[in-house]
């Protein structure tokens, strides 16, 4: 472990939580019209992939934990976006399912992606953004890892 000190500008961990700050109010502000957050981006985007996903497959996919997933199909439901059903082979388990009023946004919300995605890409080679993407999942990979 190093003993320096710790500074914004020269902590990766700082810099990509201020990445995915700025990357959440520029989503924010494209999707709003549609009655959509940015919380509820992962499960609607995990859902158009597959729908019929339990809370846990979900929790894990937006690498959030149980009570903040609950809080956020909740409001989904309320907003008519999924509905919960049981899993035919368990009762005990839930699925959620898009609703056909949230399949509809589907282009209106896949645009808004894309669209703050190449805002922050614009000007930086491919080759960088490639071992960028490598980078991210490398540290992704390290703090899901077990620590030794």
């Amino acid at each position: 472990m190093t003993s320096a000190p710790l500074r914004p500008a020269s902590s990766v961990g700082y810099q990509v939580n201020r990445l995915a700050r700025l990357f959440e109010a520029a989503l924010r502000t494209r999707i709003a019209a549609y009655g959509v957050v940015p919380g509820q981006f992962p499960a609607l985007l995990a859902l158009l992939e597959q729908d019929g996903r339990t809370q846990r497959e979900l929790c894990d996919i937006a690498s959030v934990d149980q009570s903040t997933m609950a809080k956020t199909l909740s409001r989904m439901r309320r907003d008519g976006l999924v509905h919960a059903e049981p899993d035919p082979s368990d009762s005990r388990c839930i699925r959620y399912h898009l609703t056909p009023a949230a399949r509809a946004l589907e282009p209106e919300l896949s645009a808004a992606g894309h669209d703050v995605i190449a805002q922050a890409i614009q000007g930086i080679p491919t080759a960088r953004l490639a071992a960028f993407d490598r980078t991210l999942a490398d540290m992704a990979t390290n703090l899901t890892r077990p620590s030794a």
